[in-house]
């Protein structure tokens, strides 16, 4: 049974979310604001933190960063704000996915599902695949650049590895929201193209080419 920190300040939203994650099989804790979601992450240790970026105390692009400092925990970020900007700070710091509120319930725990299940593969027998400086190692789920580790988030990492799968294959936004999100949706578009944009900001903007008009790809060293 996984256990899930909800770090939510409005206390409406955070019992609904509770409710229906406990509804779902998952042991949950909640928090309302940003020191006492850090202090409820380091002393529950979850599998999966639901995080909203507007917080009293330090919003949560600051608990997002502090708690990935000590374990890598995945984290599905809520945000009433739908700025490009906002999604791609909170992924750079470590979130994994994020939903713009207002949201679904069946949305939210579908995207949880997703980040749990990235989370939790561990290929086994699969080789290390070089792009230029880049080392991707499925097996161990890391990346090294220039032979330095390169923490990337379970979603990051699930979408390089099956870019690099196929190098040179171009890949429209839907295909990789179903192979690696999990789901089809118009809506999760730009989320393809934030990660994509956190890939290039940690290893190098030549990592992942776009095409125009059609999607992405990873070159073939």
């Amino acid at each position: 049974m996984a256990r899930i920190a909800v770090i939510e300040d409005e206390v409406t939203i955070a019992d609904a979310v509770a409710a229906r994650l406990r509804t779902e099989g998952f042991e949950v804790d909640v928090a309302h604001d940003g020191p006492s979601g850090v202090a409820l992450v380091e002393r529950t240790q979850p599998d999966l933190v639901v995080l909203d970026v507007m917080l009293p105390g330090f919003d949560g692009i600051e608990v997002c960063r502090r708690i990935q400092q000590s374990r890598a925990v995945p984290v599905v970020m809520l945000t009433a704000r739908s700025d490009e900007t906002d999604v791609l700070v909170g992924l750079g710091v470590g979130a994994d996915d994020y939903v713009t509120k207002p949201f679904s319930s069946r949305e939210l725990v579908a995207r949880i599902h997703a980040v749990l299940r990235r989370t939790s593969q561990a290929p086994a027998g699969a080789g290390e695949v070089r792009l230029g400086d880049v080392v991707v190692d499925p097996a161990r789920r890391r990346v090294y650049r220039a032979g330095a580790e390169v923490h990337l988030t379970a979603t990051e990492f699930d979408l390089l590895t099956h870019l690099a799968g196929r190098a040179g294959t171009v890949f429209t936004r839907e295909q990789l929201l179903t192979a690696v999100w999990g789901y089809a949706s118009g809506f999760g578009a730009r989320s393809v193209d934030s990660h994509v944009a956190a890939l290039r900001r940690k290893l190098g903007a030549a990592i992942v080419r776009t095409v125009h008009g059609v999607g992405y790809a990873v070159e073939a060293p």
